[in-house]
């Protein structure tokens, strides 16, 4: 099982047969099981041609299941069609092949759960220098492996931005529960999240909600922080700043040269503190799980937060061709 990048949270990643989400960058299991499976059956989804999502690999036997016609065909042909509510078909689905299938099938899900485990575990041990990296600048995904195992993954909602933090994020945070994960990409603006976060903040009061951005969304909606604290919605807001908008340096070599087209930066700490927040700015490794602590609980105290890391300029994301 694997959903999209709007769909993560969908479906729990700590379940045996979730292979995780799949965007623009992926967990290795997605990819492992797409290149090896006979079919694809999609529930509710578009099969859109997305630079933010996972191409189907040719040769496979698609079923479609969705609600709009206007999906059909548009960019992945079906074999097979399900015009319907994804639930209701489902459960249709679930009773037509209840005689071929007989029993529940344990032993080949055990199975399939140890292939998923051990595609993980090769997967997370290539990348568990950088997820646990003492470097500094800080690696940003050391940030967001202290994050995941910091907070209270059941009880946070949490969105990352457009760029380096949404391909960072998206394939190593576990999401748990439904609607705890707000994937995004495709045309939005950077900065988008901020007000994503404080609107889930604002819809489930009671849980921690999380914004994962960079230097170059928050020089788009930055002063928009100044709403979560006028308004006392207090979210925690995690920058990543890299003074660069680094996803961009492959591509703007001769910009970069000339004109430091890509350099962004500035005291974002500062900007949030001065705004009314709760923020800080680490760049000590050992101090973000600390920090993470201290932000969560001005959070629980009404007290927006910003927590600044100055991080490295990464450019690796765990993409497969």
């Amino acid at each position: 099982m694997t959903t999209s990048l709007e769909g993560k949270s969908a479906f729990p990643e700590t379940h045996p047969l979730s292979l995780g989400s799949g965007g623009r960058s992926i967990p290795k299991p997605v990819h492992h099981f797409l290149q090896r499976c006979d079919v694809i059956f999609g529930i509710g989804c578009s099969f859109a041609a997305t630079h933010y999502g996972v191409a189907m690999p040719p040769g496979k036997v698609m079923i479609h299941a969705t609600l709009d016609p206007a999906d059909v065909n548009k960019d992945v042909p079906a074999d097979h069609v399900l015009l319907g509510d994804a639930g209701l078909t489902l459960e249709a689905l679930v009773e037509a092949i209840k005689d071929r299938v007989g029993e529940p099938r344990r032993e080949q899900a055990a199975k399939t759960a140890r292939e998923i485990a051990a595609v993980r575990g090769e997967w997370l041990e290539q990348w568990m220098p950088k997820l646990t990296s003492d470097e500094v600048p800080l690696s940003p995904y050391r940030v967001i492996w202290d994050l995941l195992h910091t907070v209270d993954v059941s009880n946070t909602i949490i969105t990352h931005d457009a760029g380096s933090p949404r391909d960072q994020l998206s394939p190593f945070w576990q999401a748990q529960a439904p609607l705890s994960y707000i994937g995004w990409g495709k045309t939005t603006q950077l900065g988008y999240g901020l007000g994503l976060a404080m609107g889930a903040k604002l819809e489930a009061p009671g849980k921690l909600c999380v914004n994962v951005w960079g230097d170059a969304a928050i020089g788009f909606t930055g002063m928009d922080f100044e709403t979560a604290v006028r308004e006392r919605i207090p979210i925690l807001s995690v920058l990543l700043n890299n003074s660069s908008m680094a996803i961009e340096l492959p591509v703007m070599p001769v910009a970069t040269q000339k004109y430091r087209s890509t350099d962004i930066s500035g005291h974002y700490a500062a900007l949030a503190q001065a705004l009314g927040a709760y923020a800080e700015r680490v760049s000590d490794p050992g101090e973000i799980v600390p920090a993470i602590r201290r932000a969560v609980r001005k959070t629980q105290e009404g007290t927006p937060a910003l927590l600044e890391f100055i991080t490295a300029q990464e450019i690796e994301f765990s993409l497969f061709k």
